[in-house]
């Protein structure tokens, strides 16, 4: 009985054939990178105020005084939302009175925008905002459309890797892929809000399950060696490339349909892919469809010029199998000690993910540039995951993610005290938090398998990754307390990640220890006495170690 590992350790670990998989698959992730980030642009909300009928009978002096002024972060601005009562205004300038010093401003009936609004186009030539009035009694619309994307993350991660474990990895991947695309086009032709944000959400579902079929599909065919940088640098480093031709599209696009339009090309351009990307043998193996499963394995060997075995599955040999034992989401709160890891990785990853995705939704609303903004945004998440794969090479886990943390939340917290118009000091701490939440989130796939015992490692991955999504979904309303108050997403932000950063201390260290293969082998969370469980021990029967996919 031999593993499958062994059986292909022929092909070697690094050849031409592994070299095309890593790159073909890191590169299909591309598209996910701007589809994940594109309501940055898409719902856009650009400077606006009440529309003044061309046909209302006004004076020039009264027509530039028929928006009242309101304070907002410090300084005047024009109002958004309210008008002064046009028929008022009408009356006045009929009587030739002189606004200001005929007639009090402040003491002016007003009125909300019963003629519509009049947004500015420097920054965007049209969005979703100005297409469908999403402002004022209607703001609320335009989190809750990231919010639904994200809700269609949180669903296609449910379904995906169920699909690729029955129906094949290459036919989902592919078939996911044509989700994302083919429904981002369709949204081009959305005729209202509601439209345009199921389609959006049924996008979001594609764009998940494109992304974790990929993953598994590249852990699957890729050698142990290999499999660790795929996950980290590939997959990791090629959805920020995707992130950075987003502002690049947006900035000589200003339309949001013709962007749409164009962020599906490069969708439509992994179609050939299909006659590169094999299938997986383990999968196939799994389907007993061992002579498809040999014709990809000689097939790379023969792309890695090597001598092909005369025998390399035998239908009669049974490979070795994993060990399973039936387990249940409720194994995860069995001791007090379990549950407290639990909790409070929960935690860790929903308030990460909160912190990851509200700072990559606000970049274009910092000062400045929206398009350079959301470019560095972006820029900053490669060094952050070169960062984080380095660390994890050589320091405990614990201090190197509470590290991180207090890192980005620390800089957060300082923004606050930053004069208003340093506006490039402001713009650097952020991008400083933005490495500091990145690369801490990068690593916690890592911790999280390390921690828990065979038996659930899997399930304990996925259901803690799920709280990620949830702080996704929840991340949007950070942006949109902005509207209020410029520096509260900040101040909220940064106090959630340095208060995790000590959560994260709290934690047992797997660094320099072997993986746990049983619930008794779990480490106490710090600070709890130790005690005999008196729970029943489990069987101790061998488990064997599994690759951990970070969905």
């Amino acid at each position: 009985m031999r593993d499958y590992d062994e059986v292909i350790s022929f092909l070697g670990e690094w050849g031409l054939f592994q070299r095309l998989i890593f790159f073909l698959l890191s590169a299909s992730i591309i598209p996910n990178g701007f589809n994940g980030m594109s309501a940055v642009f898409l719902a856009a909300t650009p400077e606006h105020h009440c529309r003044v009928p061309d046909s209302a009978n006004l004076s020039s002096a009264w027509r530039n005084h028929s928006i009242p002024l309101r304070l907002q972060d410090g300084r005047e601005v024009s109002h958004s939302c309210r008008r002064y009562r046009l028929a008022a205004l009408i009356n006045y300038s009929a009587l030739g009175l002189v606004p200001g010093r005929d007639v009090n401003l402040t003491q002016l009936e007003q009125e909300s925008c019963l003629d519509g609004w009049e947004f500015s186009q420097d920054v965007y030539q049209s969005t979703i905002v100005t297409e469908w009035n999403l402002v004022c009694e209607d703001d609320w619309k335009t989190p809750l459309t990231t919010s639904l994307f994200f809700v269609g993350v949180l669903l296609g991660s449910f379904v995906s890797g169920q699909l690729s474990d029955r129906f094949g990895r290459k036919s989902i991947l592919f078939t996911t892929m044509a989700v994302q695309t083919g429904f981002s086009f369709l949204q081009i032709f959305s005729i209202n809000w509601e439209m345009f944000t199921v389609l959006f959400l049924i996008v979001g579902m594609g764009q998940i399950s494109n992304y974790v079929v990929a993953f598994i599909l590249g852990t699957e065919i890729l050698g142990k060696s290999v499999r660790i940088i795929f996950s980290t640098l590939g997959v990791c480093t090629f959805f920020a490339v995707g992130y950075m031709l987003l502002p690049l599209f947006a900035y000589f696009i200003r339309d949001w349909r013709m962007l749409l339009l164009a962020l599906t090309v490069p969708g439509v351009l992994c179609v050939p892919l299909w006659w590169f990307i094999p299938e997986s043998p383990r999968w196939l193996i799994s389907q007993r469809r061992f002579k498809e499963a040999e014709d990809i394995i000689i097939k790379a060997a023969k792309m890695n010029n090597l001598t092909v075995p005369a025998i390399i599955f035998d239908p009669t040999e049974e490979l070795k199998p994993l060990k399973q034992q039936n387990v249940f989401i409720l194994d995860l709160f069995r001791t007090r000690n379990i549950a407290t890891i639990t909790v409070m990785f929960l935690l860790l990853w929903m308030l990460t993910s909160v912190g990851y995705f509200a700072l990559s939704l606000n970049a274009p609303n910092l000062h400045g540039d929206a398009y350079l903004n959301c470019f560095l945004s972006a820029l900053i998440e490669i060094p952050a995951y070169i960062t984080a794969w380095l660390l994890l090479r050589t320091l405990p886990r614990r201090y190197i993610i509470a590290g991180m943390l207090f890192l980005g939340g620390g800089v957060l917290l300082l923004i606050q005290v930053v004069p208003a118009d340093y506006f490039a000091l402001s713009i650097g701490l952020v991008m400083l938090g933005k490495f500091g939440v990145t690369s801490a989130f990068s690593m916690l796939y890592v911790f999280t398998a390390e921690l828990y015992p065979t038996m659930v490692r899997n399930m304990a991955v996925g259901i803690t990754s799920m709280a990620s999504r949830v702080g996704s979904i929840i991340a949007p309303y950070f942006v949109y307390l902005g509207a209020y108050n410029r520096i509260l997403p900040y101040i909220l932000m940064g106090s959630l990640t340095v208060l995790i950063g000590i959560l994260t201390l709290f934690f047992p260290e797997s660094f320099g220890t072997s993986l746990p293969e049983t619930f008794e082998q779990m480490k106490k969370v710090k600070g709890f006495r130790s005690r005999k469980n008196t729970r029943e021990p489990m069987e101790t029967e061998e488990h064997p170690k599994v690759l951990i996919t970070a969905f």
